[in-house]
C-alpha cells in the first residue's frame, strides 16, 4: 500500500511537470524574438583645405565637448596667399587715394609703382602655378590645389591690368569716373582678402557636438586633401534601436509605445518608445513559393529611442524584443 501510494506521488509529479512544460512551450511558442541593433549618429569631421596636419589634439576614446579643437592644418601657401592679397589691398587704397588728391607727380609715381609691384605678382604667381602644375601632373597635389594656383594667376594678372589702367588715369588725371572705379578696385581687394581669411578659419576643425571620438585616419604630418575627414565622432545621447519588422508584425507598433528590451551585452532590459515606422517597404524577407494562397512578406524599418538617456548603450549593440506570432488562418 505504501509502495502504491509513492508510485502514485511519482505520477502526479510526473504529470504535472509535462503539463507545466508544455504550457511554457506552448506560451513561448506564441511570441517571436525580433532583434535589432543599436545605432548613433556619427559625424565626419573635416577641413575645407587641403593641408598638412600640423597638430592632433585627440585620439580614439576620448570624450570631446561641442567647440573643443581637434586638429589643426598648416597652410603655408594660404598665409602667403593672405600677404598677397593684403598688399593688393594696399596698392588698391593707395590708387584711391591718389585718384582723391589729384595728379601730382608723386601720385602719378605712385600709380607707376604699384603697377610695377602687380606685374611681379604676376610673374609670381605664374611661377606658383607652374611649380603647381608640375606637381600635379606627378600625383602630388590635387585638381583643386592646381586651380586654386591658376585662379590665382588670373587675379594677379586682373591685377596688372587694373593697377595699369590706374596709372593711365593718373597720368591723365583723376575723373568722377576715376575714383569710384579706384574705390570699387579697394572693394574687390577686400573681398579676396576676406575670402583667404574666411579660408584660412577653416584650418582649424573644432567638435561640433559632445561625443566621443570614434577613429582617427591621419596622424600629425600627414597631408589630407579638402573634405577628407580625420576625425570621427559619435555623438552624445544619440542612441536608437534600428528593427527591420515583417509587415504581418507591424500592426503590433505605434509611435509612442514603450517596450521592454533586452540589451545582452548589459545583461538587462531596457525601457524603448517607438519614435518612427518607416512608410516604405524595405525588403521582403519571404517570398511566395505557391501562386496561390501565399505573398511575399515585406519588411518595415522601425526606429526605437531608449527611455533613459542614462544607460551606456554603444553602437551595434543587439537589442531584442518579443511580439505576438501573428494568427494563422
Amino acid at each position: 500500500m505504501k509502495k502504491t501510494n509513492i508510485s502514485l506521488i511519482i505520477v502526479l509529479v510526473l504529470l504535472i511537470s509535462i503539463i507545466i512544460f508544455v504550457g511554457y512551450r506552448l506560451g513561448r511558442s506564441s511570441r517571436v524574438a525580433v532583434q535589432g541593433y543599436v545605432e548613433m549618429t556619427t559625424l565626419r569631421l573635416a577641413s575645407k583645405i587641403a593641408g598638412r596636419i600640423d597638430k592632433l589634439f585627440v585620439e580614439e576614446g576620448d570624450s570631446v565637448s561641442k567647440g573643443d579643437t581637434l586638429y589643426i592644418i598648416s597652410t603655408p601657401e594660404l598665409d602667403a596667399k593672405l600677404l598677397q592679397v593684403e598688399a593688393m589691398l594696399s596698392g588698391a587704397k593707395a590708387i584711391e587715394a591718389k585718384a582723391k588728391a589729384g595728379t601730382r607727380k608723386p601720385i602719378v609715381q605712385s600709380a607707376r609703382d604699384m603697377w610695377q609691384k602687380s606685374k611681379v605678382g604676376v610673374s609670381l604667381a605664374r611661377q606658383t602655378y607652374a611649380r603647381v602644375q608640375r606637381l600635379y601632373e606627378e600625383g602630388v597635389v590635387s585638381a583643386q590645389k592646381r586651380d586654386e594656383a591658376y585662379a590665382s594667376l588670373e587675379a594677379a594678372r586682373a591685377t596688372e591690368r587694373a593697377a595699369k589702367s590706374q596709372y593711365l588715369l593718373a597720368v591723365e588725371g583723376a575723373s568722377r569716373e576715376d575714383k569710384a572705379a579706384a574705390a570699387a578696385q579697394v572693394e574687390q581687394a577686400q573681398s579676396v582678402v576676406e575670402e583667404v581669411e574666411r579660408y584660412l578659419s577653416d584650418r582649424v576643425v573644432y567638435a561640433p557636438a559632445d561625443g566621443v571620438v570614434a577613429t582617427v585616419v591621419a596622424n600629425e604630418g600627414e597631408i589630407v586633401g579638402s573634405g577628407y575627414p580625420v576625425v570621427t565622432i559619435t555623438e552624445n545621447n544619440t542612441a536608437k534601436a534600428i528593427f527591420n519588422i515583417p509587415e504581418t508584425l507591424l500592426p503590433q507598433l505605434v509611435c509612442g509605445k514603450h517596450f521592454e528590451a533586452e540589451v545582452p551585452a548589459l545583461g538587462k532590459h531596457i525601457g524603448f518608445e517607438v519614435a518612427y515606422i518607416s512608410v516604405e517597404a524595405e525588403y521582403a524577407t519571404q517570398s511566395a513559393t505557391s501562386a496561390r494562397g501565399d505573398f511575399d512578406i515585406r519588411t518595415f524599418e522601425v526606429k526605437m529611442t531608449p527611455l533613459s538617456r542614462d544607460v551606456p548603450l554603444r553602437a551595434g549593440m543587439s537589442v531584442i524584443i518579443e511580439l505576438q506570432k501573428p494568427d494563422k488562418e
